[in-house]
């Protein structure tokens, strides 16, 4: 009876559309790997902990600038601020692969899991495994990806949507956003350090 209701089916239309705009998004970020002017150094760890300090700061400007706009102008900056913040997120995993020499190693199955692990740690099992000292990464289908991503997605609708209301309050919910998006920063280049800090295995 309820899923007949327009209200109801529109919603779900608008969340299936969001989704599709997210995973073409999502797709395009982690298939099209950046390179790196970063060189490999011996103080690798010392030069990643700079590099994610910047993509942090960096990420809180952009994503507190966006959201300056309040009410419905607000909600319409929601995907360039993800398309922006994962491109920022992704240059700095590549550079760090880069300081400790292991940019060969970043493929797309090792993107997806630097950039999303930390809000995803169930989804990546299929892609890598962690083993003492060493990461194993599954070189995966791409419909395994798709599957991963879209995935990964349907979490980011959901987040999306409790994330966009406090782009509904002035100043505040700025600052809230940026906050949001210097925490996630960081913990994509944790992520991204413990990764490439071991030996990677590709199979």
């Amino acid at each position: 009876m309820f899923s007949y209701n327009p209200l109801i089916l529109r919603g779900a239309l608008q969340e299936r559309e969001l989704l599709d705009r997210l995973f073409h998004i999502l797709f395009k970020v982690v298939h099209e790997i950046p390179t790196s002017n970063e060189k490999e150094t011996t103080e690798a760890l010392v030069r990643s902990r700079k590099l994610i300090s910047e993509a942090s700061f960096k990420a809180a400007a952009i994503s507190g600038a966006l959201a300056l706009p309040a009410g419905p102008l607000g909600w319409l900056t929601i995907l360039p601020d993800l398309a922006a913040i994962w491109r920022l997120q992704a240059q700095m995993v590549a550079d760090i692969g880069a300081v400790f020499g292991k940019q060969g190693k970043l493929t797309e199955e090792s993107m997806i899991y630097c950039l999303f692990r930390h809000a995803t740690a169930q989804v990546m099992r299929d892609f890598v495994t962690r083993m003492g000292q060493r990461v194993v990464v599954q070189r995966g289908s791409l419909r395994a990806a798709e599957n991963v991503l879209e995935t990964i997605g349907i979490k980011l609708v959901h987040r999306v949507a409790r994330g966009g209301l406090w782009r509904l309050l002035p100043a505040i919910g700025a600052l809230a956003v940026a906050a949001y998006a210097y925490y996630d920063t960081e913990q994509v280049g944790q992520t991204a350090i413990e990764f490439f800090s071991k030996d990677i295995e590709l199979k």
